[in-house]
């Protein structure tokens, strides 16, 4: 299908050169994943630059909200399936004052991201892995899920749209936020009567305002990020807004972020308030292992791929904080972050100190992923889709 769609557009959005017929252009904002038929749905013109790039600084990239020029919404009812879906002008979406999510959370999303390869082609990786991801979180939080061809379809649409705002290569990449929520109104504690899958794009670069230097984390032993019987496990709006206290008391006394331990023990290593975090000793890397509370990272599923690839050992395990005291190293992994060094963790007011020269197997690690991931390193696991 997205073949398809490519190729009715060829001549208009991928070729910003080209001049663009305004009855194309129009089909191609109309579009909807049914048959052709919906094509003929009545949409206004929108404007368009046939500009390469967008105006921005690419150099100055941060990781912040850049609205780019269109999102893509679908909807279906509840025990019901997607159906359809268009892209539309990035702009405000109406919800009832009673829909689920805004009353009772009941929504999930997703990251990943686009790059932009040398020779102008633009590059996902892994899709399908946040797309399963989604099903598993939307089955917990009892939402209709769109499927992984739709997933993935819906990500190439609102990819080739935006296409202006992908950096060059080298300065960043499109930031890609799928949403799955209850859009429908309930008012006593069920799940919604409709729901809406949408996604929307924003250029970035380094999520962390110290950009690629190490990160300085705090080890907080008040604050839970999540527990076993909860939703720690599926990436459910839930879980972020409650970090927000831990991580602003953090920054307030000049730390990156948080390192949360387990509830119930509060002696095991959990997560990061946005990331995973691995341990490395030797040969020997360690990660937590993800039993419910711990969301499962992409990112950190390809560094475990790609470190034993390398020849490293790697355990997913329960790790005691007190191992932190005695490692080499320890790096942060996540969609956003990719792969960020950790140069020290406080915990109760005990400073340790960790390798982060340009030796070190976290920058390995990262030069090999993003290589991976920009397309200037052969993908030998079959991760990367390549839209044009």
């Amino acid at each position: 299908m997205i073949s398809r769609f490519l190729s009715g557009v060829r001549g208009t959005i991928l070729s910003p050169r080209n001049s663009s017929p305004l009855s194309k252009f129009r089909d191609f904002y109309c579009y909807t994943s049914q048959a052709a038929s919906s094509l003929q749905q009545a949409c206004e013109p929108f404007p368009y630059s046939e500009d390469e790039y967008a105006y921005v600084d690419w150099d100055n990239l941060g990781f912040g909200l850049m609205p780019t020029d269109y999102m893509y919404v679908m909807k279906c009812s509840e025990n019901d399936r997607y159906k359809e879906g268009k892209i539309s002008r990035y702009g405000n979406i109406e919800l009832s004052p009673s829909a689920g999510v805004l009353n009772y959370g009941q929504g999930l999303f997703e990251g990943l991201k686009a790059y932009r390869k040398e020779s102008g082609g633009l590059l996902l990786f892994r899709p399908d892995q946040n797309a399963m991801r989604m099903k598993f979180g939307a089955e917990r939080m009892c939402m209709p899920a769109p499927s992984v061809d739709q997933f993935i379809d819906a990500v190439k649409q609102i990819t080739v749209a935006n296409k202006r705002w992908v950096p060059p290569p080298g300065k960043g990449s499109l930031y890609i936020r799928p949403l799955l929520m209850g859009s429908g109104p309930i008012l006593g504690l069920a799940p919604a009567p409709e729901y809406m899958f949408l996604i929307y794009a924003s250029p970035v670069r380094n999520y962390f305002k110290e950009g690629s230097a190490p990160l300085n984390l705090y080890v907080d032993d008040e604050y839970d990020r999540a527990s076993r019987g909860g939703a720690g496990g599926v990436k459910t709006i839930t879980n972020y807004a409650p970090v927000l206290k831990a991580i602003m008391s953090a920054k307030g006394r000049g730390f990156s972020d948080v390192l949360y331990l387990d509830s119930m023990n509060k002696k095991y290593l959990e997560e990061v308030s946005s990331c995973n975090i691995f341990l490395v000793k030797d040969k020997v890397i360690s990660t937590p292992a993800t039993n419910g509370t711990i969301l499962s990272g992409v990112t950190r599923k390809s560094i475990i791929e790609i470190a034993r690839d390398l020849g490293y050992q790697v355990e997913e395990r329960a790790i005691p904080v007190e191992e932190l005291m005695y490692a080499d190293e320890v790096f942060c992994t996540g969609t956003a972050v990719v792969v960020a060094p950790v140069g020290s963790i406080t915990y109760k007011d005990k400073k340790v100190e960790f390798r982060t020269d340009a030796e070190a197997l976290s920058r390995k690690l990262y030069n090999t992923l993003v290589g991976i991931q920009m397309g200037v390193i052969e993908d030998k696991f079959g991760w990367t889709v390549e839209i044009e």
